[in-house]
């Protein structure tokens, strides 16, 4: 079916480009007459973003639409974006089970399959002693082990009205601030409609549907950071080089730009060139080292070996562990590793200071 929307919805002539939104338009607005309530779970560097843009597009986009309903485990970053935005744009929720009663679209965007598990059981707990009496819509947002999303789909799909979609996105924090994230969506296709046209353009800048297998969505996803957790030991390792070798870290730098204008790339080869590894602003070493372990459960499931992110684990693991000992003397000098400081594992290989490079003091031969 959404191969067929996909080619109804081309250009007629000329170069064929695919729509952003892969599904018509639904045939009402919301989920029927009433005002949809938008819940969103999870306000770290990505969920803060995506429900910030969600919230200030729908109040100037949607007529009458009402305050996004938010909560977060630590409160203070909740009334941190009620303060931002004000109270016709955000409420902050007391509880889960407030969400889960009075919110007809719930996002989630959390840190771990454990938390993301624990949630979703409270959600179910909460609505089969208050089922709800019209459509409820769970999106989860989380970068999941394909197996929880299938355990996920059966806990709600149980509640009389409720479905859930599976919704990855693709992109950095600085890639959410400016609404330009690629979502994936797998899951029931009615969902899927209502839901795509609610986060394009508010959120993201298009949808990939990958059909009514919930799973297929995180899978998807851990593909896709495959591809870039296999370019991060890439960039490790050749960065290190460089250092070896004497050449300056901003010729490397240069280098990238040139042959990869990709601006995921651009962005994590400027944090190792400058060894800026704060992951408040980035992508936590954790959830890399989360990220590659499904990716490693994934590829032993399906019999098809990737080496590189063997690899890659490995050195996100001597980076966290290197930043651990360093937090314990006292001597770090960021709170949270991104995961671009995987160049620490390649650079203590070589021999090298883990996360202060001597590129700064490289001089160029004559």
């Amino acid at each position: 079916m959404s191969d067929l929307l996909h080619s109804a919805l081309q250009p007629a002539g000329g170069t064929q480009t695919p729509p952003a939104v892969p599904y018509s338009r639904p045939t009402t607005p919301g989920t029927g007459s009433f005002p949809v309530q938008i819940g969103f779970v999870g306000l770290g560097a990505m969920g803060g973003l995506m429900a910030k843009n969600l919230a200030n597009h729908r109040a100037a986009h949607v007529h009458a639409s009402p305050p996004i309903l938010v909560w977060n485990r630590t409160q203070g970053k909740a009334d941190s974006l009620f303060k931002e935005l004000g109270q016709h744009k955000i409420r902050v929720a007391q509880s889960l089970e407030q969400v889960a009663t009075e919110c007809d679209i719930i996002f989630t965007a959390l840190a771990n399959d454990d938390t993301v598990k624990s949630v979703f059981e409270q959600f179910a707990q909460t609505l089969k002693h208050a089922p709800p009496g019209r459509q409820k819509i769970f999106v989860e947002t989380s970068t999941i082990y394909p197996t929880l999303a299938g355990e996920l789909d059966t806990l709600i799909s149980s509640i009389p009205h409720c479905h859930l979609i599976a919704s990855p996105v693709f992109g950095t924090p600085h890639v959410a601030a400016a609404a330009q994230l690629v979502i994936v969506m797998s899951g029931d296709y009615r969902s899927k409609k209502e839901v795509a046209y609610m986060l394009v353009p508010a959120v993201g800048k298009k949808v990939i549907d990958l059909g009514g297998n919930i799973e297929k969505a995180s899978t998807f996803k851990l593909i896709g950071n495959s591809m870039i957790l296999g370019t991060l030991e890439i960039l490790a390792e050749s960065y290190t080089l460089a250092e070896k070798s004497g050449i300056a870290a901003s010729e490397v730098h240069s280098l990238v730009k040139d042959i990869f204008p990709a601006p995921g790339i651009i962005r994590y080869s400027e944090r190792m060139s400058n060894d800026q590894f704060d992951g408040t602003t980035g992508f936590s070493i954790d959830g890399g080292i989360k990220d590659a372990s499904h990716i490693r459960r994934l590829t032993a499931v399906h019999n098809s070996p990737m080496p590189s992110i063997d690899i890659a684990h490995q050195h996100l693991i001597t980076a966290r562990a290197i930043h651990n000992s360093k937090v314990q003397a006292g001597k770090q000098t960021v709170d949270v590793l991104d995961w671009s400081g995987i160049v620490a594992g390649t650079r203590v290989a070589a021999g090298l200071d883990a996360f202060e490079s001597t590129h700064a003091s490289v001089v160029q031969e004559d």
